[in-house]
């Protein structure tokens, strides 16, 4: 796992080159944002050093982003919150029907589920639906930056999952409802966000002119 600072406060954990979760710096210790691919829980543990984890939220519950969960659920105890948005919980449950994507069997239960406006910590949640039913992104209110999840990606360029026209396609092929995609899109740039980081790609800086191109494309 390669694990690349961003900000004073943003550490970016990336996996098979492709996949990415984040730990971001809190008074109390780090919040996980995301958790790749399952199998990923030691890496990241050993990628937060002497600061304890204290929260995992998740941006949605595509294997590619909950897949550790339970890994880590068991190595860092029940005091370490787990927190996902009501729809993708419920599908994860087997009380929703799956949407595109990957959904695989996950035994942790969500300690409470994330609420659009709501902080964790210094993260602001925004409801971002289309990629999933349950999609959110967090928005850090200390210096603008948007953790988008799949509501953008950043792979070969800033893109929206709607079509094929980006160099990642793999997003877009899981995207559930593509007008919800792109009206989370338009609500996130609208943010102004300083600093862009998905769950694909790296990390873009000044990105309102690449957020507008990707949203025309899209």
């Amino acid at each position: 796992m390669r694990t690349t600072p961003i900000t004073d406060t943003l550490t970016q954990l990336t996996r098979m080159r492709f996949v990415n979760a984040y730990l971001v710096r809190e008074d109390d210790g780090f919040t996980l944002v995301d958790t790749t691919l399952k199998g990923a829980g030691k890496d990241i543990i050993a990628a937060a050093g002497d600061v304890p984890i204290r929260r995992i939220v998740l941006t949605h519950g595509h294997g590619d982003h909950i897949g550790s969960v339970d890994e880590l659920r068991a190595a860092l105890g029940a005091d370490v919150e787990y927190l996902i948005a009501e729809p993708d919980a419920r599908i994860h449950a087997g009380e929703a029907k799956k949407t595109k994507g990957s959904w695989p069997k996950i035994e942790s239960r969500p300690d409470r589920f994330l609420v659009p406006g709501e902080r964790v910590g210094s993260l602001e949640v925004h409801s971002s639906p289309g990629h999933t039913p349950g999609h959110v992104s967090f928005f850090d209110t200390r210096d603008r930056t948007l953790i988008a999840g799949d509501a953008f990606t950043t792979m070969g360029g800033v893109g929206v999952p709607t079509k094929m026209l980006q160099k990642f396609p793999l997003a877009a092929t899981a995207t559930d409802d593509k007008d919800a995609a792109r009206a989370s899109a338009k609500a996130l740039r609208a943010l102004e966000p300083a600093l862009l980081v998905a769950g694909h790609g790296a990390a873009v800086r000044q990105p309102l002119v690449a957020m507008d191109r990707a949203i025309a494309k899209a």
